[in-house]
């Protein structure tokens, strides 16, 4: 038997097999069935056996291409890196690169040694002020710590000079 005899076989089994109410469904022989697609694989030209080798062959070719061309794609990226990092252009950009990086190191030191300066200015100006101004609170305090002792010294003299003649009254009249 050919294949499309075979395949018109397996056709005429299916539809004559028995029917299933309302599901549009068939009931085969399971055996049957196995056994005529089994002869129509075993009587398939060697043709399409060849075909499906090539097929397979072919997919395991583009595979491999597809693997070696990402090797090849990874290690051409390496070896632009490698060109780029030895190109004259990013050397120089590296040499600019550090001195810009010098250069800004060299402005926050300046800074930072400008901004002590400063603050030590100012601080020491506050100090002179602190001073001036405790020196004048200084004179205040005494002058009036003095102006308290005369008025004070007045009161006491003049107390002191009541309490005399009080005595000296006192003495007189006996």
């Amino acid at each position: 038997m050919d294949i499309i005899e075979l395949l018109e076989y397996l056709q005429e089994v299916i539809s004559t097999s028995s029917k299933i109410p309302v599901t549009g469904k068939v009931v085969i022989n399971k055996k049957e069935v196995l056994d005529i697609i089994e002869q129509v694989i075993n009587n398939l030209p060697e043709q399409f056996k060849k075909a499906q080798w090539i097929v397979e062959e072919k997919q395991k070719i583009i595979n491999d291409a597809k693997e070696e061309a990402e090797l090849i794609r990874k290690e051409s990226i390496e070896e632009i890196k490698k060109k780029i990092d030895n190109n004259d252009i990013t050397k120089e950009a590296r040499i600019k690169a550090q001195g810009i990086i010098s250069s800004a190191q060299k402005d926050a030191k300046n800074m930072r040694l400008s901004a002590r300066d400063y603050a030590d200015e100012i601080l020491c100006q506050l100090q002179m002020e602190i001073d001036s101004e405790g020196k004048l609170m200084l004179n205040n305090v005494k002058n009036e710590v003095e102006k308290f002792m005369e008025s004070l010294n007045g009161e006491v003299s003049s107390t002191s000079n009541s309490i005399k003649q009080n005595i000296k009254e006192l003495r007189n009249l006996k």
